[in-house]
């Protein structure tokens, strides 16, 4: 089975509440015949993207390959959070890399909000960047964690956008009445997802690459001239990037052994109304502090967007029952509300959830892995791979030093045993542990 097709139409977007809302954006041509680039990219998320529009500013000549259309893959379907730091905790990073490149690491994560932010103004991209992300946590040792940490930032790294919430306050921000405490990152923010994948598409061809969309990639021959293969052409390229992310397949063992494709569903509720109230009372976004994320946000009409649930296998379950007793856990008001849109869709993780950088050959790279925290990492990843293209590979290296192992039993055991050990923690997420 291939990833690109099991669950969705060829050349399509998903049936989600983000394409019922994307701004216009017409369909790029096909790749037919031959073509020659400087760079060429393999896929047209936010990775990708952000490479070609960075790129041809700098007047490389840039041609965009994507199997189905812009923002098609997890940057079209995702949460819309472009959250502070890394995927993983800065005491993590510390012990991983040392203090010093631990904080060349927050600096990049606060340059990638940044990005986000600027690329919007600059760009007048068709969307706006909200403020605020809250993190609502379940046991008082996770409250406890989180005020920890928030003073760490301050103290560490003079971030002080953080404002840890006791149960009270986070009980006025989300009126269900479950959550022990938390806190909200006012640095933090949400989006759009689609149609900021729709923006940095229109900055990139604006800016001179070509994208080429409904051109799946069959093989890349490597060589001093790289050689990118669709069924009805083919782009002769001195550099690729890859980022195709969780929908990679098989065209690069490398990555394959050390990126795992999972799937994550998101459901968007009926209009609430007055009912919005029982669910924020401020329009920013949650994630919660289960092992499997609860994530959630108001739209601008009102809808509960809902996301939570995971699954391993290549088909989609039923999503609205995969997704609902979570919901519901924290909303039970909302038992019997309608649900108008249902989506899911493939992200990727590594073992250590840190991105996983990688230079496949002297003249491919590859970005991916960014294991639920993409929106900001992945559009600074195009950035980073466009300077490693230009000879100027530091903060690539840096990147890359981040452990990635291979996944235990290779690509072939990698998902049986991500299934074991993913039962384990929503077991514990289940009995509170």
């Amino acid at each position: 089975m291939n990833l690109l097709h099991v669950n969705d139409r060829a050349g399509e977007y998903p049936a989600s509440y983000y394409a019922a809302t994307r701004a216009p954006l017409g369909p790029f041509a096909p790749l037919q015949g031959a073509v020659r680039a400087d760079v060429c990219v393999v896929g047209a998320g936010y990775t990708g993207l952000s490479a070609a529009l960075h790129l041809a500013q700098r007047g490389l000549s840039v041609v965009v390959v994507e199997a189905h259309r812009v923002g098609f893959g997890a940057s079209g379907r995702n949460g819309g959070q472009v959250g502070s730091g890394q995927r993983n905790d800065q005491d993590d990073l510390e012990r991983v890399v040392g203090a010093a490149n631990a904080r060349h690491l927050w600096d990049l994560a606060e340059e990638a909000k940044g990005m986000v932010k600027s690329l919007i103004a600059d760009h007048a991209m068709p969307l706006r960047f909200h403020p605020g992300i809250a993190h609502a946590c379940w046991t008082q040792s996770q409250v406890r964690h989180a005020r920890d940490y928030a003073e760490k930032l301050r103290r560490d790294y003079g971030y002080d956008e953080i404002e840890p919430l006791d149960r009270e306050a986070i009980g006025r921000l989300i009126p269900s009445g479950v959550f022990a405490g938390g806190d909200i990152d006012r640095g933090a923010g949400h989006v759009h997802p689609l149609n900021y994948a729709i923006g940095l598409a229109q900055a990139a061809v604006a800016a001179g690459a070509t994208i080429f969309e409904r051109s799946e990639v069959t093989r890349i021959h490597h060589g001093a001239k790289a050689q990118v293969l669709t069924a009805q052409g083919s782009v002769t390229a001195d550099h690729v990037i890859l980022a195709a992310n969780g929908y990679l397949g098989g065209l690069e063992p490398q990555v394959a052994a050390r990126v795992m494709p999972i799937n994550n569903f998101i459901v968007a509720t009926e209009p609430l109304g007055d009912r919005a109230a029982g669910v924020l009372s401020e329009p920013v976004a949650v994630a919660d502090t289960r092992f499997v994320v609860n994530y959630w946000r108001l739209s601008d009409d009102n809808r509960l967007l809902f996301g939570g649930g995971e699954s391993y296998g290549w088909r989609f379950p039923d999503i609205v029952k995969t997704v609902m007793p979570a919901l519901t856990d924290i909303y039970p008001d909302l038992r019997g509300v309608r649900i108008d849109r249902a989506w899911g869709g493939t992200l990727a993780i590594t073992m250590t959830r840190n991105p996983c950088f990688l230079r496949v050959a002297p003249n491919v790279l590859s970005a991916s892995g960014y294991s639920g925290h993409g929106v900001a990492m992945a559009t600074l990843a195009g950035r980073v791979l466009a300077e490693a293209v230009a000879g100027q590979a530091g903060r690539f290296d840096l990147m890359a030093s981040l452990p990635t192992p291979r996944f235990p039993g290779g690509v072939a055991l990698r998902w049986p045993l991500l299934v074991l050990a993913m039962t384990w923690y929503s077991l514990r997420d289940r009995l509170g542990l």
